[in-house]
């Protein structure tokens, strides 16, 4: 246990986060995604939901300030333009939570899965609402 850090980021998901550099990025993702298939480091939390997982990372991390979308979700098959319930709820959070607040990109979800492999890290939930997969991009820890 420790002051400040949520009871919910575990001990090997804390020193992925410290590990990542600014640009590197991780995938807050569902139960439903092929983490397997996406990643070769894949931290689960299977008693959280996704939304919990973003709050408790972004009270901790930076999102990158120097680009235009360094949180990005997978689009709605078929229906690009609809914003699922949940990607709502993770704007909401970053709007209240995230030191630099961004809005978020939607991605085809082919492109999706592309961009998945190519980050630091997978964070599996146990989220069973669908779309409910974010990137989110690392920025720089100011001096203290």
């Amino acid at each position: 246990m420790l002051i400040g850090i949520p009871n919910l980021l575990t001990p090997d998901l804390l020193r992925h986060l410290k590990a990542m550099g600014h640009g590197d990025e991780l995938v807050i993702a569902d139960a439903n995604f092929p983490a397997e298939t996406c990643a070769a480091r894949i931290e689960r939390l299977a008693g959280a939901s996704a939304t919990e997982v973003l709050r408790a990372i972004l009270t901790i991390m930076p999102l990158d300030s120097y680009v235009d979308h360094p949180a990005r979700t997978m689009q709605v098959v078929g229906d690009p333009d609809t914003v699922p319930d949940i990607v709502a709820d993770f704007q909401k959070i970053i709007d209240e939570t995230a030191d630099h607040p961004a809005k978020i990109r939607g991605v085809e979800r082919h492109e999706f899965y592309v961009e998945a492999r190519k980050t630091y890290c997978i964070v599996q939930t146990a989220e069973t609402r669908l779309y409910g997969n974010i990137i989110l991009q690392k920025g720089v820890v100011p001096p203290s």
